[in-house]
């Protein structure tokens, strides 16, 4: 199988701080593969560099096998397919739901398939069509993060990179937020998931790497990481 996203070598540097550090992992279509580790080992500096959003160092991201990413601007990149969701959401508090997604559909031409999107979007996400015309900054954290991942959807991504979803929510809606993912990834829609949550990471993604300082130590399916000795007692509490 080609891999839909390859990263080789990749480095990204903050001044004289080597953030990530020659790593290369790959991205099968229709997959969700974790990212995993601890606070600061680079996982989110990885996500930005796929998204232009920082500029790489060095090394390489290639799509499909011949279009560099890291020779595009960021909304170039959204244009290939590539769609990242914020860490914090970053959604606009002043807007009201409908306009957020909208936004998020500002590249698209296709109007016809663009409201067969909204109203999937909605059905995955039933409380954002109940107050579609309210602000976005009026909902809850775990709404918040469902709506960001709907404006994600909105540009009709090949590849969805998502930023800890899980940050900052309560167990019920952690549990939520990964049954959607999940249900998303069910579509055939390619998934690169960045997550401090290793177990419930780990347990819906079909392969995992495992970053530590700015290197990938460990790489194997999600259900074997899930078991491995070393991840058990570094991240699942021994």
């Amino acid at each position: 199988m080609n891999p839909i996203l390859r990263i080789e070598d990749l480095a990204v540097s903050y001044g004289h701080i080597k953030a990530v550090k020659g790593i290369s992992l790959s991205l099968n279509q229709g997959e969700i593969t974790a990212l995993v580790g601890a606070n600061g080992a680079g996982k989110s500096t990885t996500l930005l560099a796929i998204s232009g959003l920082i500029k790489a160092q060095s090394g390489s991201v290639l799509l499909d096998g011949e279009i560099e990413l890291t020779r595009l601007s960021p909304h170039r990149i959204v244009q290939s397919g590539v769609v990242q969701v914020a860490e914090g959401r970053a959604i606009l508090t002043t807007l009201t739901i409908a306009e957020n997604l909208a936004l998020g559909a500002y590249t698209r031409k296709d109007k016809a398939e663009t409201a067969r999107d909204l109203e999937w979007i909605y059905t995955l996400f039933p409380v954002l069509k109940q107050r579609a015309g309210g602000l976005a900054g009026n909902l809850s954290g775990g709404e918040q993060q469902m709506l960001a991942i709907g404006r994600a959807l909105m540009a009709k991504p090949r590849i969805l990179l998502l930023d800890e979803p899980s940050m900052g929510l309560a167990p019920l809606m952690v549990q939520e937020i990964f049954r959607i993912i999940a249900e998303i990834n069910r579509t055939g829609l390619t998934i690169l998931l960045v997550e401090q949550n290793v177990r419930q990471a780990l347990r819906i993604a079909q392969q995992g790497y495992v970053l530590e300082t700015g290197k990938i130590v460990l790489t194997d399916t999600g259900a074997n990481l899930l078991t491995n000795p070393k991840v058990t007692e570094a991240y699942l509490g021994g």
